[in-house]
């Protein structure tokens, strides 16, 4: 259900605003590994100034498709038990050195979106294991995460 409503999302913001969003977070990763990690929540990347100088563009998609924003600081939206949140593509370099021009593009059924290779995921769950918060809240899943990813790279674990 997150999925196909995330491709849901994905389709207003091409047809609507011209963005091709990022499907990031646990949602994401599930995509590339192929096995449920129980999302919960949606995450999204899109680019900066559509969080800043054209957010309302953002929050008239959202509202148009029956969501109330929730978290201003979070750029977080819920429609019923389902949360969105967006966030800085631009943000993926300096936090994890993820090369954003090399993320790959997906088009399914119609809808343009990027997803992350595994390798960008190990950068980005190894980054926010570091984070304060995450280390507190998220570590165990995290450190989960992090395992998941390079066995599936055939790396050794951690």
């Amino acid at each position: 259900m997150k999925k196909q409503e995330f491709l849901h999302i994905a389709k207003e913001l091409n047809e609507k605003l011209n963005i091709v969003p990022l499907l990031f977070g646990s949602l994401g990763l599930e995509q590339r590994l192929h096995i449920s990690l129980n999302a919960e929540d949606i995450d999204v990347l899109i680019p900066e100034e559509f969080l800043k100088e054209k957010w309302q563009c953002i929050v008239e998609v959202m509202k148009d498709n029956g969501y109330r924003l929730y978290d201003f600081h979070e750029h977080a939206f819920k429609k019923d038990e389902l949360s969105l949140a967006f966030a800085s593509i631009e943000s993926l370099k300096p936090f994890a050195n993820v090369n954003v021009s090399k993320i790959p593009l997906i088009n399914e059924n119609g809808v343009k979106y990027f997803l992350l290779e595994l390798e960008d995921y190990l950068k980005v769950y190894t980054a926010s294991s570091q984070d304060g918060y995450r280390r507190n809240i998220k570590n165990k899943q995290d450190n989960q995460k992090i395992n998941l990813i390079i066995n599936a790279l055939g790396k050794e674990s951690l």
